[in-house]
Parts: structure tokens; sequence; C-alpha cells
């Protein structure tokens, strides 16, 4: 009998969870647009069709306890697996969940209580974007095997710590997680592939990035590989105040999990353990090819840094000369962090301009898209080597010069794309 999805688990979870305000309203943010949802649901997308999305039932690894690889509150880690037809049956898409995080002993309890913190409370997932079978929204990857793989471990995959909580019982275990749920995959076919992308969206986005190499690694046969994240390149902003909320979750999460060991050495031995969770201060060790997708001005990161200088100008549709100049210093500050054009064999990005986050599931149609000089971000991380169009910069784009409350989901204005030959000829 299939399982009922469980997304009200999420809210109750989040109430008890989160007793300061805006914490509280980031994190709803977060997981609301990761959450299962259904079309009555305050975050399901309008333009979602029954045909393009469905739901997939999870699969338990089951092994993974004699590991030491579980969940916050023990149970094994869980994924859903689409079976791969046709010419897409050798490739694999594998996701890793986001879902906002835990830096506290109080929070990971309160999680644990959730599909987010244990493996026996959760449902099947909701597959659609670019988990989508429907060929005519997902041209690309519709018939793929395509991964999900659940995030219940709240230090997004990177947490190694050997002691068990003694007062709660909880485990931190993040890392030894993907390597039990890529084992596990190993197992049934991923060892075989001939392209395969590893991904992952919001709070997912950092481990797409720190286990890219890695992946590499345990598919050396593998002709094409490359990596995604997905409005997960979360900056660490000039102003202190501005870069309180993150500086103090990382450290926090960091401290907690044992993520430490985890983290890029290349980056630990030049700065706190904390600041390598920022993909600037460590994208650049990256040796496998990484494909960024981001707004400028991305929800979460905007809701994290300088909302108390905007005053909700964008809900209101009426920002001033002061919080417009805010964004865009924002906006310098985000485009200076990403990844240089000087190796478009290695990386490639795609900024908008939008307000929105989490683009690969929600957005990754013909019908939900941003566009940019008529390349929209599908087409973008699909591109081959040397086609010219995928590798532009557009002079006479002025983001600068538009108010904040025009942004939407269509027909976007241009800010800043460098898109490099790494995204793609996955096609045989």
């Amino acid at each position: 009998m299939m399982e009922s999805p469980k997304g009200e688990i999420i809210w109750s979870f989040l109430v008890k969870m989160m007793m300061a305000k805006t914490y509280l309203q980031l994190v709803c943010l977060l997981i609301c647009s990761l959450a299962i949802i259904n079309a009555h649901e305050p975050c399901a997308k309008e333009n979602v069709t029954s045909d393009e999305a469905y739901y997939v039932s999870k699969t338990i690894v089951q092994n993974a306890v004699s590991k030491g690889a579980v969940c916050l509150d023990g149970s094994p880690p869980a994924y859903h697996l689409e079976p791969g037809f046709g010419e897409g049956a050798g490739n694999w898409l594998i996701q890793l969940s986001g879902g906002a995080w835990c830096s506290s002993v109080k929070e990971c309890l309160e999680r644990s209580k959730s599909e987010f913190g244990s493996s026996r409370l959760m449902g099947p997932w909701w597959f659609t974007g670019i988990s989508s079978k429907n060929q005519s929204s997902n041209p690309d990857f519709y018939n793929w095997n395509k991964v999900f793989v659940r995030y219940c471990d709240g230090g997004a995959f990177t947490g190694d710590a050997d002691r068990v909580d003694s007062t709660t019982g909880l485990y931190f275990r993040g890392a030894r997680i993907f390597e039990a749920v890529m084992e596990d995959l190993l197992g049934k076919g991923l060892k075989n592939a001939r392209n395969a992308i590893l991904s992952g969206s919001s709070a997912g986005g950092y481990p797409a990035m720190l286990y890219c190499d890695r992946f590499r690694e345990l598919l050396p046969n593998t002709p094409r590989l490359k990596c995604m994240a997905d409005s997960g390149y979360f900056i660490h902003v000039k102003d202190p105040h501005q870069a309180k909320f993150f500086t103090k979750l990382y450290t926090s999460l960091v401290a907690l999990h044992g993520s430490a060991k985890t983290l890029p050495k290349s980056c630990t031995s030049k700065m706190r353990p904390e600041l390598c969770f920022f993909p600037e201060n460590m994208q650049q060790d990256i040796k496998t090819p990484l494909f960024i997708a981001n707004s400028a001005y991305d929800k979460f990161q905007i809701n994290a840094t300088i909302a108390n200088h905007v005053n909700g100008c964008i809900e209101s549709r009426n920002c001033t000369a002061s919080e417009n100049k805010t964004f865009r210093e924002f906006r310098s500050e985000f485009l200076n962090a990403l990844p240089k054009a000087n190796n478009p064999k290695l990386r490639g990005v795609f900024i908008d301009a939008f307000n929105h986050h989490s683009q690969t599931q929600f957005w990754w149609s013909p019908i939900n898209v941003t566009t940019i000089n008529n390349l929209w971000t599908r087409k973008a991380a699909q591109c081959s080597p040397g086609v010219d169009q995928c590798r532009t910069e557009d002079s006479t784009a002025k983001p600068a010069d538009y108010s904040l409350g025009h942004l939407g989901h269509n027909n976007a204005t241009m800010d800043r794309h460098v898109v490099g030959d790494m995204a793609k000829d996955f096609y045989l």
C-alpha cells in the first residue's frame, strides 16, 4: 500500500523548532519550496500539471545502519529512484534534497520528528521539473535514471560525528549517508553510467559541490560526468550584520555535526571551517565540471541578509532609491563571488535577476521558464562545447535600473550569464 504524503509534518515541526521569528520565516521559505506538495497546498506551482508530476516511493538503504550512516533519529537513509528507459537507460541524474539546516541539539531534536530527520516519516516524493518523465517539458532528462536523495541529517550531508548525543540519542552522520547511498546506487547500475550528473537544490546545492570530485572518483569509467548546484550559492557578504545569519548558522552547524573533517582541506587549511561552507571559498578547488544556476537576488539569501534593510519592498512593489541601492550592492557582491570565466570547460553559470529560490524542481519547462537572450536555464545546462551562443555576456542589460518590484518568473531581463563549455554534450 502506498504511503500517504506527510507534508503537514514539515509545518508542525517548524513551528516547534524555530523560536526566533526571522529564522522561522527563513526556514519556512526554504523548506516550503522543497516540501511534498499537491495542487491544494500553498507551495504548489499552478502550472505543474498532473501528466508531468508524479509520486515515487522511497527506497530504504537498510545496510547503512551497520556503517553508522543514519538519519538524526538513527533510522536508515532513503532515496527515491525512477528507473530510466530507452536511450536514457544508461544515464543517471542524482539530486541531493535541500530543506534548511539544524545547528543546535534542540533544533535537530524537533527536526528528527519529521521526514527531514527520520526515514520512518518519509512518504513518496513528488517528481517534477528536472525529474519529470514528461518528454515535452523535460526533453533532456525525461528518460534518465532519476534519483532524489532524502535529506535527513540537518547538516547538508556533511556530518561525521562518532558520538551520539547522550541526552537525545541524536546522530550527526550526513557524510556517511552520502557514501552509503552512493554505494547502494552503484550496485543498481550507477557504476555503469554513460552520463551522470550530481545535483542539489538549496541546502542540497552545497553538498553537490562538496562531493563533486568524490562523485567523479566513484565513477572512473563514466565518459561524461558533471555537477550542478541550484540556488545553493549562498555568499559571505562583507557587512558583519548582514552576514550574521549564515556565519552563526555555519559555525554552530560545523561544531555540532563534526563537519570540519568532511570539508575540503584545501580550504580549511587557509581559514576557519565554517567559512568553507561558503561556496566562494571552496569551489575553485573543484576539478570536476560544475554548473551553477542561481538568482542574483535569491529569495532565501535576500531574506537572510538584507531583509531588514529593504522593508519588504519587493512584495509591495515599491522600493525606494535607497532600497534599490541596497539590492544593487548585494548583487555586485554576489556576482563578484561567482567563479571567474577563465576556464569555461570547468565552470558554467546561469544567473537571473528574479527574487525566487530553486529553479530545477519547478521552473524546468517551457511553461515556467527564465530566459536570458532567448537562452533558458535548461538550454544553458545542456550546451555543447563550442556553441558560441552558450557563452554570452550582455553588455546592454541594465539590471541596476529596474525596480525590484518588477521581478517575476517569465521573460527575464538579463542580469549576468556566463555559460561555459562544461554544461553538456550529455547526449550519446
